[in-house]
């Protein structure tokens, strides 16, 4: 899972973001003290009346009693509008600033950790947890400040009344203090586990989703629903703990509240006989009590919500506290096209493991000069896809080291771009020109039509109804297999990295498309050094040179002609695959052994 951050760093990053906006706080908060204090006039001025009955006079004496409790009305109304406003100005500016560092962080997270964590926990955070979070700061933050004061202001109205009621008052506070502790006790474990098991879950829902031909394939529908229902499951009784949790919570709270009132009355009635107090004085401390129902259960429940958003907002930080790269790793630093223009990839006794003791990779040496185009193939498992983002820098190696060097810039271990193009390419939703330029900002409309001529897709481009002001993506026009990956290749030609790894870049392509896609992906690295995972073996006869792998390990490595000659497992694959072609330039897909298409991890 991606990190959590402790409750000290969350109160910490509470307080960071808070701190520009000190004087909003302030104004908020002093709204909502007077608004609070202005409303505890009531209970006297009902007090007064009830005296006035009990003394027998004159109608008219209730008059001034009743327009003050109007205008206190008025005033209170007034007040608790503005300091709510104020509040849930402050909160939404927070929980604004909070998301824009939230999706900043996340955006930089290392390809290996988002993978190693999995999508459905990041996908859970930016959803789920600032859902959460996103409702306590609109609702329960403003309720919790109102509550809170009306608690505070309300016990020392009771003390002016009289400090006897102030203490009978105090009887229920052992009840609800001992009521919160037990509950926050129970709920932040069990809020915190339930998170970590609503992510596992929404990650197996993503993996059965996005599998389901693979699972399909293999008969694993079975084992796929048994997975689904096991974390389902996990989750569903999280929340009916939840809910056990909530009503002992609410039972408890029941007690304190009668206890208290019970103390208030009988102390009041004590008081009035010995002639301490008058009955107005007893009422309006009744009232007192009564009145603190609603916002010490407000407060005590909100304990739910904010149990709930702090686990929520732990997460959120745990991302956001992730430090950013170094600048110069991020930056696309324009350069010059030389004639040797590439870099040379040196890979040195790579060992690799995605679980303990269970190795991928083993003892893997390989050298890409300047400018060459290197094949990768072997049978499914045989270390390829691995290989190929190693290099790429999504993984870091186990064991062993990736160096490249670019011409006139010395070596580096992972801070020289190396571009990665997969078959999984993904489409944002916005202008075309939009979506070319996320790997060049500051390219001109003459460099996208380079770039999408290099490719041969300027033709499909300039026919869509706005040209490369059209609108694709999520809700736009709809594009091929095909096309997705000549603006994939398109964005490769655009960023212009001296290393290009394309892991089955070309896969998508159906076999009327396929030679056509190769063709983009031939130029799209033409003056690279490029490693390419070769889906269709016409790739791997092209280039300078073709590496074998199986069972983690190269075991060949040279020409297709020397490869060929030499009968070995190249020969082999070679003499199958194009044993089921009826053209040079058509290849039955459906018909030939692919042995190459399965990821390796």
């Amino acid at each position: 899972m991606l990190p959590t951050a402790t409750p000290a760093r969350t109160r910490a990053a509470v307080r960071e973001l808070v701190r520009p906006r000190r004087g909003l706080a302030v104004a908020g908060f002093a709204t909502m003290i007077a608004a609070t204090g202005v409303g505890l006039l009531v209970q006297p001025l009902l007090g007064r009346i009830v005296d006035i009955v009990a003394d027998h006079r004159p109608p008219g004496d209730i008059t001034l009693p009743v327009v003050l409790l109007v205008l206190v009305a008025l005033a209170q109304g007034a007040a608790t509008a503005l300091g709510l406003s104020l509040v849930s100005r402050l909160g939404e500016t927070v929980l604004a600033r909070l998301r824009e560092r939230f999706v900043e962080k996340a955006l930089r997270l290392p390809l290996e950790q988002v993978e190693k964590a999995g999508a459905g926990d990041l996908t859970a955070r930016v959803t789920r947890d600032v859902s959460v979070v996103g409702e306590a700061v609109r609702e329960a933050l403003p309720e919790l400040a109102r509550s809170v004061l009306a608690i505070a202001l309300t016990l020392a109205a009771m003390a002016a009344l009289d400090w006897r009621f102030f203490l009978a008052a105090l009887i229920a506070v052992p009840v609800q203090a001992s009521t919160a502790r037990w509950y926050v006790r129970n709920a932040v474990p069990l809020y915190a586990r339930q998170r970590i098991v609503t992510g596992s879950q929404q990650q197996q829902l993503l993996d059965t989703i996005a599998g389901a031909g693979t699972v399909r394939a293999f008969r694993l529908e079975e084992e796929h629903t048994g997975r689904v229902t096991r974390r389902s499951s996990a989750a569903v009784e999280l929340t009916l703990r939840g809910v056990r949790l909530v009503l002992d919570f609410y039972n408890r709270l029941h007690i304190a509240e009668y206890a208290g009132l019970a103390a208030v009355l009988v102390t009041g009635f004590l008081l009035v006989r010995g002639g301490s107090v008058s009955i107005g004085t007893a009422t309006a401390a009744a009232l007192y009590f009564h009145s603190l129902f609603t916002p010490v259960n407000a407060a005590l429940v909100l304990l739910d919500d904010a149990q709930s958003a702090t686990a929520a907002l732990a997460r959120l930080v745990g991302v956001a506290d992730q430090p950013s790269p170094e600048p110069e790793k991020q930056a696309h630093q324009s350069r010059p096209r030389t004639a040797e223009a590439g870099g040379t990839v040196t890979v040195t006794g790579i060992h690799h493991a995605y679980e303990p003791g269970r190795p991928v990779l083993h003892g893997v040496d390989l050298t890409l000069r300047a400018g060459e185009r290197v094949a990768l193939v072997g049978p499914s498992g045989a270390g390829k896809t691995t290989l190929a983002k190693l290099i790429a820098g999504v993984h870091r190696p186990t064991a062993g080291s990736v160096r490249v060097t670019t011409n006139g810039a010395g070596e580096s271990g992972d801070g020289v771009p190396v571009a990665l193009v997969t078959q999984e390419t993904h489409v944002f939703a916005g202008p075309l020109a939009d979506d070319l330029r996320l790997a060049r900002a500051d390219a001109t409309d003459d460099e996208l039509r380079t770039a999408l001529t290099a490719v041969d897709a300027l033709d499909w481009a300039e026919a869509l109804p706005e040209g490369l002001d059209t609108v694709v993506g999520e809700g736009g026009h709809r594009l091929t297999s095909a096309q997705v990956q000549q603006l994939a290749l398109a964005r490769l030609v655009l960023a212009d990295p001296p290393v290009a790894v394309l892991d089955e870049a070309t896969a998508e392509a159906g076999s009327t498309g396929a030679r056509l896609l190769e063709q983009a992906a031939d130029r799209a690295v033409d003056g690279r050094t490029a490693l390419v995972v070769a889906h269709r073996l016409t790739q791997a006869a092209t280039a300078d040179r073709i590496v074998v792998m199986d069972g983690g390990r190269i075991v060949e490595s040279g020409t297709h002609d020397e490869l060929c000659a030499a009968a070995g497992i190249y020969a082999s694959l070679w003499e199958a695959w194009s044993g089921t072609r009826t053209t040079a330039d058509e290849t039955p897909t459906h018909h030939r052994p692919d042995t190459t298409t399965v990821k390796d991890h």
